[in-house]
This record gives C-alpha cells, sequence and structure tokens, in this order.
C-alpha cells in the first residue's frame, strides 16, 4: 500500500487544500491529512477542531484520513509508514520555501520524497490566512472553505465573520 503523508497546518483546511487531498487520493492507497501543531503560530483553530473540520470536509473519502502530529515531519513519515510527503505550491514564494524544506527533511531521512501538486489555478491565491482575514472582517468564505469550515469561522468570529 503506498502512503502519502499530507501535512500542514491547516488553520483552516481551504478548498484548495480539499483539491490537493482529491487528487492526491486517486494517486496513493492512502492520503493521511497531518495537522501539525505548531507552538510558534497563534491558530484560531486547536488542533483536535483543525481535525475534525477536516473530517468532516473529507468525508466522501475512503482512503483519506486525518491525525495530528508534532515533532519533525520525517520521523512521523516513518512512523506512518509513509512513502512520500505532498506538498501543495500555488506561487513562486512557496515554491522557494517548499524547496528548501524539501531539501532539509531529504537530509534528515533519504528515504522520504516529498512531491508537489499545484492546486486548480481558480485556488492559487487561496490560503487560510487570507480566508481567516476575510471572515475576522465579516466577509463572505463560501466559495473558498466547505460549508462545515465556513459555519465553524461563523461561530468562533461570531456573526460578523465568515458571513
Amino acid at each position: 500500500m503506498r502512503t502519502v503523508i499530507y501535512p500542514g497546518s491547516f488553520d483552516p483546511i481551504t478548498n484548495g487544500h480539499l483539491d490537493v487531498i482529491q487528487r492526491a487520493s486517486r494517486l496513493f492507497d492512502q492520503v493521511v491529512v497531518a495537522v501539525a501543531r505548531n507552538g510558534s503560530k497563534q491558530p484560531l483553530f486547536t488542533p483536535a477542531e483543525r481535525k475534525t473540520l477536516i473530517e468532516q470536509s473529507i468525508s466522501n473519502h475512503d482512503n483519506v484520513t486525518v491525525d495530528v502530529f508534532e515533532g519533525l515531519l520525517v520521523e512521523y513519515v516513518e512512523q506512518q509508514s509513509g512513502h512520500a510527503v505532498i506538498r501543495g505550491l500555488r506561487a513562486l514564494s512557496d515554491f522557494e520555501y517548499e524547496f528548501q524544506m524539501a531539501l532539509m527533511n531529504r537530509k534528515l531521512n533519504e528515504r522520504v520524497e516529498t512531491l508537489f501538486m499545484m492546486p486548480r489555478a481558480s485556488y492559487s491565491f487561496l490560503s487560510s490566512h487570507l480566508v481567516r482575514e476575510i471572515a475576522t472582517l465579516g466577509g463572505d468564505v463560501s466559495a473558498f472553505v466547505s460549508p462545515e469550515v465556513r459555519e465553524a469561522l461563523t461561530k468562533r468570529l461570531g456573526q460578523a465573520g465568515a458571513n
């Protein structure tokens, strides 16, 4: 069984993330969406909340599971018997950062391959940060996230957020 790990903060998961998950699920036997705990960020949702939102958003994918991890990604990939890491690329700035991370991960563990996948062009501008900002300012995020995420944003930010 070929397993790929799709790590990220997913705060919140967007339609761009879901696009990558859906396409990865056609290429691999098993996709593990790995919610990273990152102490240096101030997330809107807890890791457990993000895990639940992702599970709700991907309920129609039988070969996708969601987990929370902390520590080195390459160690997590080994623990999950993963064959590769998949990362989404939206723009050149993503590439520079992701390329650096992939090279470091390879240095830490040569067995872990990194694959880059571009989302559909209609999601190439989309980020969790932008979704949070729009929702905080009361904008409609329904075109950018699943209904479950939109509802969670509305509850978290109040009626003004996530219209």
